[in-house]
């Protein structure tokens, strides 16, 4: 999971949004404009109603699926759907194909190992977000997952060296507010956000999803370091932390439900719901790093702060959420937060203006191309950065 410190702006070189130029009556910028707003709509369905399905699938009566299947599962579909690009890429030259992977998994093994940390974390970071939603409510976890964006922070700041703006710095004070008085809330209403205590463990599912938070913050940073000076293709990036994924998924199956696994079978629990789940968090992720090229910085801060109304508003519907007015404070400021961290930040005064412009410009040039490659490695999380 990323977030991106320096906020793009709209129209920035490369963004795909107004590619000729500032003036809105050009075909191309109408189009462009409808793509943006396509996007925004992709992007907070896949935001919400990923949380809202794996909540559903969790709660159900009857035969439970094994989380830590799903997750492997999900894994497989995405290695399949990246080397189907990539061949397609290569005009189905099998061949081509074969030898590029080879090169770049093999060959270049130690490019290849340097995968296998954040690969690990994110197996680890999937695995705990299915613990996290099958013990807390979905508008109570979406709130609370957004701490992933005060964590990249302080991992940037720490490991990156990057600057924070001093809005970046309020925003990310109001975050933590916003979300410790939603735990405050629903610490003093757990009977209310926990429907069967016998089955769901509030404590447990908030314990999963700090933890998540963390690891989603130390392995994008991370993965953004290992991931600067590389000319890899993103889809044999995905194709590398696939193979780790599964791999690793495969184990932690194997440790926490082998036996069970063993005598009920792989696909137990499974039922068309489940594989919306599954086919969601597989391929939502692709499409949004495919969409995310129209949507600026500003419009995912946007569609992530909308998703959590989304979230909020269905779990009332369907889960019988209690919505208070503490929790809207809370839920309130989050939304506020993530939306004034997607802000750009303001030029430099002390630079001049013909400077500040080609820095800009190359700069922006930079981002977009780093955006580009980190925007690919989106489905490893549920959520959208």
């Amino acid at each position: 999971v990323r977030v991106k410190v320096s906020g793009s702006s709209v129209g920035e070189p490369g963004a795909g949004i107004t590619p000729h130029g500032p003036h809105g009556s050009e075909p191309g910028s109408v189009v462009n404009r409808q793509l943006k707003y396509i996007s925004l709509a992709v992007l907070v369905v896949q935001n919400a109603s990923l949380i809202l399905s794996i909540r559903y699938v969790r709660t159900l009566p009857g035969d439970r699926f094994f989380a830590t299947s799903a997750v492997v599962m999900a894994e497989v579909l995405k290695v399949l759907t990246c080397l189907l690009i990539i061949l397609l890429q290569k005009r189905f030259n099998v061949k081509e194909t074969v030898y590029s992977l080879v090169d770049a998994l093999v060959f270049q093994y130690k490019d290849t190992l340097k995968l296998a940390v954040p690969s690990l974390i994110y197996t680890l970071q999937n695995n705990l977000q299915y613990i996290a939603i099958s013990n807390l409510p979905a508008a109570t976890f979406q709130v609370t997952y957004q701490l992933k964006i005060l964590t990249t922070a302080l991992f940037s700041v720490l490991m990156l060296r990057k600057s924070l703006s001093k809005v970046q710095w309020v925003s990310l004070l109001l975050l933590f507010g916003g979300v410790a008085i939603v735990q405050v809330q629903q610490e003093g209403n757990k009977e209310a956000s926990v429907k069967d205590t016998s089955s769901q463990n509030y404590t447990v599912g908030l314990v999963a999803v700090v933890i998540s938070c963390l690891s989603s913050g130390f392995a994008g940073v991370y993965f953004e370091k290992i991931l600067k000076g590389s000319a890899a293709s993103v889809w044999v990036r995905n194709v590398q932390l696939g193979i780790f994924g599964t791999a690793l998924g495969l184990l932690g199956m194997w440790w926490n439900d082998g036996a069970v696994i063993a005598e009920r079978g792989f696909l137990f629990g499974y039922t068309s719901m489940v594989w919306c789940v599954i086919f969601n968090q597989a391929f939502g992720g692709l499409l949004v790093a495919v969409v995310v090229k129209y949507a600026d910085n500003i419009l995912k801060g946007f569609a992530t702060s909308f998703s959590i109304i989304v979230s909020t508003v269905m779990s009332i519907y369907l889960f019988g959420f209690h919505v208070d007015l503490l929790f809207t404070v809370g839920a309130g400021l989050v939304i506020g937060a993530v939306y004034m961290y997607s802000l750009p930040k303001a030029p430099s005064s002390s630079a001049s203006p013909s400077a500040a412009s080609s820095s800009s410009s190359s700069s922006s040039a930079l981002r977009t191309d780093r955006d580009a490659e980190m925007e690919a490695f989106l489905p490893k999380s549920v959520l959208v950065k």
